[in-house]
């Protein structure tokens, strides 16, 4: 079983969750991804199935996830749980509460079966900045599953849970579902609560479901989304039918495809050949086909890697040493906050910290951080007036598919670029997915990225089903 839709289908047929998650215990022992940094008790999850047959045989109202595996990205608070963010300087700390996502995946009798592995503090974009070692591909364990949530699309990609909980901040969850051949969705900024998330990036960052198919992304995020009193950025508004959204067709359908993603330098020809291909498929299934302009797209990166560090810097001033966390050793305060955090932060946090707080000193916050987000705005505004003439925008969701371990951590900025197709999306707060569209010659997953306007997820899943389908 993988998707929520077969184990639903199992237990409906009186297959057991008892049995179901001590298989899964099983698996998750034996994973060779090191997609978990804690993966939960056996016995305690076993038990956890073994109540909801019970409650089942008795006839009880379950949950719409009742008995189905979760896995959460460890940058996600759970009461009495350690909660790492994938650093050394959180590597002790308990959660005292649950974020508001993992709340609700409890309501609904959800089994969590562990914390994922991520970049700390979900700086990266393949998984090899984790204080808790890098992450593996499930489909090649010689190259990165993506980043940052490399943990979670490991998991689920190595069919260790039906979902896993990611967060995306300029691509976290799109690239490396892409990059492992799952679907992975970022729903609009506001969507869904940022409560007990630990923050990198407060007006970026965004939680959402990564799994095997469409139709669960539909399900999890009619679970996870609504208000909270918790997040003042979280919106209350309408929801749709997600789940009868996936099945609707494109029929219709403008999609919209923007000139600057095929004239980017280093797309990968097999790459650009997918997607094109599904292009045309949707076309053949009733799509109209329209080509739009985001004019700013050229200047994402560099604006995302400003406003970014810049919120990073604000964000990480608060571990410190002093109320929780890493402590070093020290006689005078400014010392034990300099060795706590030089011994906590490995080198991509750091390499981000300085540059935010560059960006934000004065003499140079209007050259740099004022400036970005004029850019932002303008990066926003292209959007809107594509959206007026289509409905969705389509393209690729990585310049590139899966590299080897390795081969570029060494050169930041090419890192950095890897989320080329990403970053907009999170800088203008829209919905994303990325969904499989075929493999290159090596057999590594391509992903195909659907964006749409603010809070019309529903558009979104709509061409998502479609591609799933095709």
């Amino acid at each position: 079983m993988r998707s929520i839709s077969e184990y639903l289908s199992a237990y409906q047929s009186g297959t057991n969750s008892e049995s179901v998650i001590s298989s899964l215990v099983d698996r998750i022992q034996a994973d060779q991804t090191n997609a978990f940094i804690t993966a939960f008790d056996g016995t305690s999850l076993v038990e956890q199935a073994r109540t909801i047959d019970a409650r089942r045989a008795a006839g009880e109202r379950l949950g719409v996830l009742a008995g189905i595996p979760v896995a959460i990205k460890d940058n996600l608070c759970m009461r009495d749980t350690r909660t790492t963010a994938g650093s050394k300087i959180l590597d002790n700390f308990v959660a005292p509460y649950d974020a508001t996502v993992v709340r609700k995946l409890k309501e609904a009798d959800a089994i969590l079966v562990g914390k994922t592995n991520l970049d700390e503090f979900a700086m990266g974009s393949s998984n090899e900045n984790s204080a808790y070692g890098a992450v593996k591909n499930p489909q090649d364990l010689g190259r990165v599953p993506g980043g940052s949530s490399g943990g979670s699309a490991a998991a689920v990609g190595a069919n260790l849970c039906a979902v896993a909980l990611g967060s995306d901040t300029g691509g976290s969850i799109r690239q490396p579902a892409a990059f492992s051949g799952i679907v992975g969705l970022k729903p609009t900024y506001g969507r869904v609560s940022r409560f007990g998330l630990i923050a990198f990036a407060s007006s970026l960052d965004q939680i959402g479901p990564m799994t095997h198919t469409v139709e669960d992304a539909a399900r999890v995020l009619d679970v996870i989304a609504g208000p909270c009193e918790h997040d003042m950025t979280s919106m209350d508004v309408p929801t749709a039918d997600w789940i009868s959204a996936v099945q609707q067709g494109v029929q219709g359908l403008r999609v919209g495809v923007p000139t600057e993603y095929f004239a980017t330098a280093g797309l990968d020809p097999e790459i650009e050949a997918a997607v094109r291909s599904t292009i045309d498929a949707l076309e053949a299934a009733g799509a109209r086909i329209v080509e739009v302009s985001l004019p700013h797209t050229e200047y994402a990166v560099g604006t995302y890697y400003l406003i970014a560090t810049a919120e990073a810097s604000s964000n990480l001033a608060r571990f410190d040493g002093v109320r929780y966390g890493h402590r070093a050793e020290a006689t005078e305060l400014a010392e034990l906050y300099e060795k706590s955090r030089s011994e906590g932060f490995g080198p991509e946090v750091k390499r981000r910290i300085m540059l935010g707080t560059y960006v934000l000193s004065a003499g140079f916050y209007d050259a740099y951080y004022g400036k970005a987000q004029q850019v932002r705005t303008l990066i926003r505004q292209d959007f809107e007036n594509a959206f007026a003439s289509v409905d969705v925008i389509v393209g690729p969701t990585t310049p590139s598919p899966a590299f080897a371990l390795g081969a570029k951590t060494s050169d930041p900025l090419q890192m950095y670029l890897e989320d080329i197709f990403t970053i907009s999306c999170n800088l203008a707060g829209l919905p994303g997915i990325s969904v499989p569209c075929g493999t290159t010659s090596e057999g590594l997953p391509i992903g195909f990225q659907i964006q749409g306007p603010a809070f019309r997820e529903d558009l979104v899943f709509r061409v998502a089903g479609a591609v799933e389908r095709l």
